[in-house]
């Protein structure tokens, strides 16, 4: 014998009739926390903001990154070294 129920409700009523607890505010409350979060850590990898963090750990950074790129590409010959 076979019985087949087909129940046509919505999650929420099925929850409800089940005696489960609504989640909806919590999941809205963690959903908006994670949305802040992916958007203050997408600022914080930006192209400028990387840029910035590069470059200030050392003065010449800029010289010696132009230089390896102008030598990788073939572009040009990298700058002759300051003398002192």
């Amino acid at each position: 014998m076979k019985v087949n129920v087909e129940i046509d409700c919505t999650p929420q009523e099925a929850r409800q009739f089940f005696g489960l607890p609504d989640v909806q505010p919590m999941q809205t409350a963690v959903m908006e926390r994670l949305q802040n979060q992916m958007l203050d850590n997408i600022q914080k990898v930006s192209p400028e903001a990387l840029m910035q963090s590069w470059l200030s750990f050392d003065p010449k950074f800029a010289e010696r990154f132009s230089d390896m790129f102008a030598a990788m590409t073939g572009l040009g010959s990298p700058r002759a070294p300051d003398k002192k």
